[in-house]
C-alpha cells in the first residue's frame, strides 16, 4: 500500500508540472484526470475497515470469592508476617476492591500451590471457556479463524498459549498466531494493534484476540512493601475479541475500530522502573509499584492525547488547548502559573473505559480528565467485582455499560490501558448499532445490583 501510494503521489506530481507547462491537450488532461480518479477509487477500496464483530469476559465460578476476611485469614495461616498481612489488610481497605473478585483453586490451597501444572490449567479454565462460548453464539468454526494474538504477561510457557489454543480446538495449520509477553496491562491494546495491522494486510480475515494474566505462579511471598500490593489488587479473568475485516460482517459487528494510539515511555528511567518485576534481598520474586507510578501515568496519559487528541476533537477544543499551551510558554504576567488548558473530551466520546489497576489510578484520570463519576462508574465497579484483571478490566468494562444498556448506534467508546514499561495506550470504537442490554454477558447475573456505594477510606 505504501508502494502504491508513494507511485500516486509521484504520477500527480507529474502531471501537475505537465499541465503548467501547457504540454497536453483538453482531451489528453481529462483522461490524465480520469485515471487519477480510478487510482484514487482502488486505493478506497484497498482501505480495509476493522469491525468488531464481539467479545466475551471470563466469569469466575463464586467458590472462587476472596472476600477480605479470606484472604487475611489465608495469609496467616501461611505463615505471612503480622507486618505484612496488617500492611495488606490495609491496601485491601483502600483498594476499591469487593468481596466477589476471584483467584484462581490453586492459590485457595494452602499453601498456595504455584506449579506449572495449575498455571496451565487457569489458562485452561479461563480461556478455553470463553473461546468455546464465542464461536459458538456467532458458529464460528475454527478454521475459519485466520489470525490468532494472546497477551500474558508473567507466565510464558512452551508451547505458548496460541499454541494451547490451536491444540484445543484444532485450528488449521497455515494461521498466523502470535504471543505476547512481558508487556503489562496494557497489553490488551497491543494485542489488538497487532492484530489490526494484520488485518490491513490480509483481506477478508477474522482474528481471535486472547487478554488474560495468569494470577497463580505470581503471588509474592516476602516483606518489602511495594511487592504486596500486587497480591491485593490483581484477581483472575479474561477476555476474547473477536475482529473482521470482512465488509459483509459490518452488519453483524458491535464496533468499528477508528483510531489506536501508543505510548511507551521506557527511555525515562522514572518510568521505566515504577512496575518493576525483581527479587528481594531474601530472593523472593515480585512486582515492584513505586510511588511514581500515578505520576508516570498521568504523563504517559498526556503524551497519549497530544497525538490522539487531533485525531478526535472537535477544532474549537484544539484551539482552545493550543492557545493555553502558548499562553504559558510566553509567561504573560501570572499566565504561566495557570495549568494547561485540559480538552472537553465529552465533547468527542460517549463512553470512558479507565483500566482498573486501582482506585488510585481511576481517581487520578477521572480529575485528569475532568470527568464526572458517572463517567467512570463503569471502571470502578469492574474494579469493586473483578478486581484488576490486567489487560482484560477494559472489556469487563465495556461488558458493564453493554449490560447498563447505554452503549447507542455512534457512541464513540474510549478504552484506555496502562502498563509496565510505562506504556499508556489507547482505542477508540465507533458503536455501529444499538447495543441490546439483554444479551448475556459477564455482567448479566448481577448487573441489577450496580451501581453500588464503594465506602471511602481516607489515605
Amino acid at each position: 500500500m505504501d508502494s502504491l501510494l508513494s507511485e500516486f503521489s509521484s504520477l500527480s506530481s507529474n502531471l501537475s508540472a505537465v499541465l503548467l507547462q501547457g504540454l497536453v491537450t483538453p482531451t489528453q488532461t481529462l483522461v490524465a484526470m480520469f485515471i487519477l480518479i480510478i487510482v484514487l477509487f482502488f486505493l478506497k477500496l484497498r482501505s480495509r475497515n476493522v469491525y468488531l464483530v464481539d467479545f466475551a469476559c471470563f466469569l469466575p465460578p463464586n467458590n472462587l470469592r476472596v472476600p477480605p476476611s479470606n484472604f487475611i485469614e489465608h495469609s496467616e495461616i501461611c505463615g505471612i508476617t503480622r507486618e505484612a498481612i496488617d500492611f495488606e489488610s490495609k491496601v485491601f481497605e483502600r483498594s476499591g476492591i469487593g468481596p466477589e473478585a476471584c483467584m484462581p483453586d490453586s492459590v485457595h490451597e494452602i499453601p498456595p500451590n504455584e506449579s506449572l501444572k495449575n498455571s496451565q490449567e487457569e489458562i485452561e479454565l479461563v480461556l478455553f471457556t470463553i473461546v468455546q462460548d464465542l464461536l459458538n453464539k456467532h458458529k464460528v468454526h475454527p478454521k475459519n479463524i485466520d489470525i490468532l494474538v494472546s497477551n500474558c504477561s508473567l507466565f510464558c510457557p512452551t508451547p505458548s498459549i496460541t499454541s494451547m489454543i490451536i491444540n484445543k480446538f484444532g485450528f488449521r495449520s497455515n494461521i498466523k498466531s502470535v504471543s505476547l509477553s512481558g508487556m503489562g496491562c496494557s497489553a490488551g491494546m497491543l494485542s489488538i494493534s497487532l492484530a489490526k495491522d494484520l488485518l490491513k494486510v490480509h483481506k477478508n480475515s477474522l482474528a481471535l484476540v486472547l487478554s488474560m494474566e495468569v494470577v497463580a505462579p505470581n503471588g509474592y511471598r516476602g516483606t518489602t512493601k511495594s511487592k504486596l500490593i500486587p497480591n491485593v489488587l490483581f484477581r483472575m479473568g479474561g477476555a476474547v475479541i473477536l475482529l473482521s475485516n470482512k465488509k459483509e460482517d459490518k452488519k453483524m459487528a458491535k464496533y468499528e475500530l477508528k483510531h489506536l494510539v501508543r505510548t511507551h515511555l521506557g527511555s525515562n528511567d522514572n518510568a521505566y522502573k515504577c512496575v518493576y518485576q525483581e527479587p528481594d534481598e531474601a530472593g523472593h520474586v515480585g512486582v515492584s509499584l513505586s510511588r511514581a507510578l500515578l505520576k508516570m501515568a498521568a504523563l504517559a496519559l498526556r503524551t497519549n492525547i497530544t497525538t490522539l487528541g487531533p485525531l478526535v476533537l472537535p477544532y474549537s477544543e484544539q484551539i482552545q488547548f493550543a492557545w493555553s499551551v502558548i499562553r504559558r510558554r510566553i509567561q504573560w504576567g501570572d499566565d504561566n502559573q495557570k495549568a494547561a488548558y485540559v480538552p472537553n473530551f465529552k465533547k468527542s466520546f460517549a463512553h470512558f473505559c479507565i483500566h482498573a489497576g486501582g482506585k488510585g489510578v481511576i481517581d487520578a484520570i477521572e480529575e485528569s480528565l475532568k470527568l464526572k463519576k458517572e463517567d467512570v462508574e463503569a471502571s470502578r465497579m469492574t474494579l469493586y467485582r473483578f478486581g484488576n484483571t490486567s489487560s482484560s478490566s477494559l472489556w469487563y468494562e465495556l461488558c458493564y455499560l453493554e449490560a447498563k444498556g447505554k452503549v447507542k448506534k455512534g457512541d464513540r467508546v474510549w478504552q484506555i490501558a496502562f502498563g509496565s514499561g510505562f506504556k499508556c495506550n489507547s482505542a477508540v470504537w465507533k458503536c455501529i448499532f444499538d447495543i441490546d442490554p439483554t444479551q448475556k454477558n459477564a455482567w448479566s447475573d448481577m448487573i441489577h445490583l450496580y451501581p453500588i456505594q464503594i465506602p471511602e477510606f481516607d489515605s
